[in-house]
């Protein structure tokens, strides 16, 4: 695909074919988020209560997990602008939907909404995009990274899911510390605490075997399922000089009860054609974007995404491919060459790389 077009432009061309209703808040959402949380507070409150086999405890670990990752995908929608229009209820409600995963609404629409959707895979203005060569090779410690086995970092890569959210928001505050107002830091200092003095709250209360059933393991559960998705997004994709999500995202395929109970999430190049528009008519979006470049588009089953990620190099080499800097092997990304059925290689001798790599063992 040599040829970009902005999110704009796209969005433009489909809007007149969407009914008036698709661009106002859908403020119904917030039955499921209230669903999911009377289903979190009671198996926590069970958890708390009573006494039960570490059988159960743990089952209702995996129900406070899912339920941990369905408000974290409300609380995307909501502080999306969505769900509600005033922006002190917007915060208010994005704040506790994303309490369990300790993220505060002013940091994620920064790092999201403001930085991340402006510059989707650009190679240097997109906090959330993976790194080239370029900066493999003037940092040491990524050299130290890549030194590292194909399998054992791949293996540690997906094992990392299960805390990458929280750990990546934390990683976040320090980085967009500085770009916030003076006046808007203690709110979202405190945004960042509070979250945490409730979870170690309930820790004081309850004790450390009830907590881990109550909070850690539900919290890596979460952000396994989140990160299941998010790691989906881009991460075939090439880095692009133009904003342009057919070229950058990625929509993923879950059977329809997963997109219910999940808020539609799946449909990513959707949202990013329409970030401010709810989740709710994403499946509309995407038949005329298939309908009006279906060879643009790029969608596949969640699962096939996963295994090509398992398969594939998280290092860019010339913004459209992957590079393994150990062996020199180099994948393409969707739109230039990577055929998700056939995960093959070509062979590139990168010296300048190897060579630094030697000189730092």
């Amino acid at each position: 695909m040599k040829q970009f077009h902005s999110f704009g432009w796209y969005a433009a061309r489909i809007a007149p074919y969407l009914p008036e209703e698709a661009f106002r808040p859908v403020p119904s959402r917030l039955f499921g988020g209230l669903a999911y949380m009377l289903v979190l507070v009671s198996s926590i409150v069970t958890i708390s209560l009573f006494d039960l086999h570490w059988l159960w405890n743990g089952l209702l670990s995996v129900v406070i997990g899912f339920c941990f990752a369905g408000l974290g995908f409300l609380g995307h929608e909501i502080l999306h602008g969505t769900v509600v229009k005033r922006a002190w209820l917007r915060d208010l409600l994005g704040g506790i939907a994303f309490l369990p995963l300790c993220t505060g609404p002013k940091l994620w629409r920064k790092w999201h909404n403001a930085t991340h959707h402006v510059h989707t895979q650009h190679e240097e203005l997109d906090p959330d995009a993976w790194p080239t060569i370029k900066r493999l090779a003037q940092s040491r410690f990524l050299r130290w990274i890549y030194r590292i086995p194909f399998p054992i970092r791949a293996a540690f890569s997906f094992l990392s899911l299960a805390g990458m959210f929280t750990v990546h928001s934390l990683h976040m505050l320090l980085h967009f510390w500085k770009e916030f107002e003076k006046g808007s830091r203690r709110a979202v200092f405190w945004q960042f605490v509070l979250p945490w003095s409730v979870w170690i709250g309930l820790l004081l209360m309850i004790g450390v075997e009830k907590w881990l059933f109550a909070f850690v393991i539900p919290l890596l559960i979460g952000n396994a399922i989140v990160m299941g998705y998010i790691s989906t997004n881009h991460r075939l994709n090439p880095l692009v000089p133009v904003n342009d999500p057919l070229a950058n995202s990625l929509t993923v395929i879950v059977p329809k009860w997963v997109d219910v109970l999940h808020f539609n999430f799946s449909h990513h190049t959707e949202h990013h054609l329409f970030p401010a528009m709810s989740s709710k008519y994403y499946p509309l979006v995407k038949q005329y974007i298939k309908q009006l470049w279906p060879e643009r588009y790029h969608e596949m089953p969640m699962t096939k995404a996963l295994i090509a990620l398992w398969k594939t190099p998280r290092l860019y080499y010339e913004q459209t491919e992957l590079i393994e800097p150990r062996e020199g092997y180099v994948y393409g990304t969707l739109g230039n060459g990577l055929n998700i059925d056939d995960l093959s290689y070509k062979t590139k001798e990168n010296v300048v790389v190897k060579q630094k790599m030697v000189k730092q063992k």
